[in-house]
Formats: structure tokens, C-alpha cells, sequence
């Protein structure tokens, strides 16, 4: 004879103040394990974002990214014409990119970080459509301008429209500010590419990225990449360059779990400590439910169902407190380019659903023991029990 649901929801309304202590308790426990992993999932979702699945992203062969890459202006001219590139009013839709750490303020005033700074080609706007001017204007090659992703103009000071900032020795004028929606790229300053080459003097460029006809044209640009000894590069879809590039996600997630795992030993002693006091309180309960003929499995499974009904409350709260957080900007550095990373916090119906499961389980262990004492509890000392 199983015991209805309505018995567990009733001591839970009646012993309201222990129930509250519970709920919040697992409530934030929840919300942080959300929260931290929802900055690994913007991590990831911004890299697997960017790029456009007509391009391919090339680099020096080994290269595990883009600023450890070298490629020589012969190189990007011998890239340019190879058959399979598209062109574009008689001209290759390609270019050739020139990444740039430099250190500025932040808009606070209360430090520094390194801000990546990339320079392009001209035909950098086709290239790359997600890019989009959101005020101002595109930047005038040779005259020194820059464009600035929106978030990142909102952390680093001197980046208003018409502002200039000072690095290797030259003043940089802000013209426009642009969106990557959601990209990598609202990480970046973006100029002219051979601007930065003369004021940062570097004779090599950092990677080209050219547009293919078609697939099988991608595939023997990267064939005869792999097979031309004056070209030691490597070809990769844009995008899949990019999904690759999310090492900065690792140690995130990684942090995310142990929280969870020490957080979770709190939530689970919290939970025992409520349920223990509900057992106490319930004892002459338990004896008259096994007068009545309820099993011990039955007193059992009822109360490991009580401590799982508290716990998924509090993992609905958590999930609520969470979700404030859900599309805000945030920073972090980047371990691959050792520069800010600027993206948002995002949490999916399936980060929503891990919280609640994580939530449950919780619950779960932290009401064994004290279900397990109910359960053995003698019948004849629980009904002379005061």
C-alpha cells in the first residue's frame, strides 16, 4: 500500500520554515552551478558563431591559432588567385588579417587588459557579414582609424566615437562601432591591415581567409596547400577554425563542476539536518503509518519522495534566480590570445534541465539517511514517542 502524495505535501506546507530553509539553500546552490556553467556555454556559443561556412581560415602549417601563424605577403598573393576563389567585381574575395595585442584602460579606471587588434584587407566586409556598423563609419585605410566592437567600447575607456587612443607610439581615431552578432569578433578592434603592419612593424600577416566556390573547390585549395612547398599552410572551414578555439571554455567549466561538487556536499548536509528535524518531529507519525500497515519501504520511499518534491522547488527557484543573468555582457581572458574576450551569458533549456536533475539528486542523497531512520524506526517506542 503506497501513501499518497498529498500526505508529503501537506507536512511539507506544515513545517513551512524548515521547507523555506531548504528550498533556498538548494535554490542557490542551483543558481551558481547554472550560472558558472552559462559563462562556458557563452564561451562556446560565441566561437561556434563566428565565421561563414564559405571560407576557409588559413594559417602556417602547425599553427594552433592565428597569433602564433606567419604568412608572407608572397604567400597571400599566391593564395589570392589559386582556382576556386571567388571574386568579386574582378577581384579575389580574400583577406589578409594581422592580429595585434595591445594593453588599454578599462573604463573604470581601476586597470588594464590586452584587447586584440585586428587589421583586414579590403574585401574584409564581404568576407565576413556578420560584421556590421552600428554607429559611425567604416574606417579610412591610411589614415590611421579604427572600428570598435560595441561591448568592447562599453569596458575600455577612450573609445567613443570621434575618441583617440594612444599605442606603439600613435594615436588611433575611433570612427564606428560595429556588431559581430554574437561572434568572436566583438572581442576585436578592427583597421586597415597594412596600417597595422607600419605602426606595429610587422613584415608577416597572421592568417588569410578566402571564399571557395564550392566544396570540392575547398577541398583542393587545401590539397594544394598541403602540397606546394612554397606554401607550408594549413586550410580550415572559418568555422569549424573557430569552434576549435574554445580553451578559455575548459578551466570554466572545470571551476563550474567543482563549485557543484563542493556546493553540493553543503546542499546534501542541509537537506539531511531538515529532514533528520522532520523525522524527529514525526516519529509517534511513522508509528501510526506502520500500525495502519504501511511497509517500512513505504515510510521509505515516502520520505525520499518528500526530499526530492523539496529539492526540485528549490532547483525552479534556482533556475529563476539564474536566468536574470541570461543575455548579459560579461569578460573574461582568453588563453589562447591572452586578450579580453567579451561575450554573454547563455542558458539553454538543457543547462535549465541539468540544474533541475542536479537539483533532484541533491535531494535525493541528503534524504536517505534520515528515510532510512524513519524506516527502522520500532513501532511500539514511536507511538510512546511525545
Amino acid at each position: 500500500m503506497a501513501l499518497p502524495l498529498k500526505y508529503n505535501i501537506s507536512n511539507v506546507l506544515i513545517r513551512w520554515r524548515a521547507t523555506l530553509s531548504t528550498i533556498l539553500g538548494i535554490a542557490l546552490v542551483v543558481a551558481v552551478y547554472i550560472m558558472v556553467n552559462a559563462l562556458a556555454v557563452g564561451l562556446e556559443k560565441n566561437s561556434a558563431n563566428t565565421g561563414d561556412p564559405r571560407n576557409l581560415m588559413i594559417v602556417r602549417k602547425g599553427s594552433t591559432a592565428e597569433s602564433s601563424s606567419q604568412i608572407t605577403l608572397e604567400q597571400y598573393r599566391l593564395i589570392q588567385y589559386l582556382p576556386g576563389v571567388s571574386q568579386e567585381n574582378k577581384r579575389p574575395l580574400a583577406t589578409a588579417d594581422v592580429l595585434i595585442l595591445i594593453n588599454l584602460p578599462r573604463i573604470t579606471l581601476d586597470g588594464e587588459a590586452n584587447v586584440l587588434v585586428r587589421g583586414v584587407g579590403p574585401m574584409a566586409a564581404p568576407l565576413r557579414p556578420q560584421v556590421q556598423i552600428t554607429q559611425g563609419r567604416w574606417f579610412t585605410p591610411g589614415k590611421r582609424e579604427v572600428i570598435v566592437a560595441e561591448n568592447l567600447a562599453q569596458r575600455f575607456a577612450n573609445m567613443k566615437i570621434g575618441d583617440s587612443f594612444k599605442t606603439a607610439g600613435n594615436n588611433l581615431k575611433v570612427v564606428g562601432w560595429f556588431t559581430g552578432n554574437r561572434s568572436a569578433f566583438d572581442s576585436e578592434i578592427w583597421m586597415d591591415a597594412d596600417d597595422a603592419r607600419s605602426i606595429f612593424d610587422r613584415e608577416f600577416y597572421s592568417s588569410v581567409v578566402v571564399r571557395v566556390d564550392s566544396t570540392n573547390r575547398a577541398a583542393e585549395i587545401t590539397s594544394r596547400l598541403e602540397g606546394d612547398k612554397r606554401l607550408p599552410l594549413q586550410a580550415t572551414p572559418e568555422t569549424e577554425y573557430y569552434k576549435t578555439q574554445t580553451g578559455t571554455a575548459k578551466p570554466i567549466r572545470w571551476m563550474g563542476k567543482f563549485l557543484a561538487v563542493a556546493m553540493s556536499i553543503g546542499a546534501i548536509f542541509s537537506a539531511m539536518n531538515t529532514m533528520y528535524a522532520s523525522v524527529g518531529a514525526r516519529t509517534r507519525e511513522v508509528g501510526t503509518l506502520r500500525v495502519l500497515g504501511f511497509r517500512r519501504r513505504t515510510v521509505l520511499l515516502s520520505f525520499i519522495i518528500e526530499g526530492a518534491f523539496l529539492s526540485f522547488l528549490g532547483g525552479l527557484l534556482g533556475c529563476l534566480l539564474a536566468f536574470y543573468v541570461n543575455g548579459k555582457t560579461t569578460g573574461t581572458m582568453n588563453f589562447q590570445s591572452f586578450s579580453e574576450v567579451v561575450f554573454e551569458f547563455r542558458i539553454t533549456p538543457e543547462l535549465l534541465l541539468n540544474g533541475l536533475i542536479f537539483a533532484i539528486v541533491v535531494g535525493v542523497l541528503g534524504s536517505l539517511l534520515p528515510a532510512l531512520r524513519a524506516a527502522r524506526l520500532p513501532v511500539i517506542s514511536s507511538l510512546k514517542s511525545v
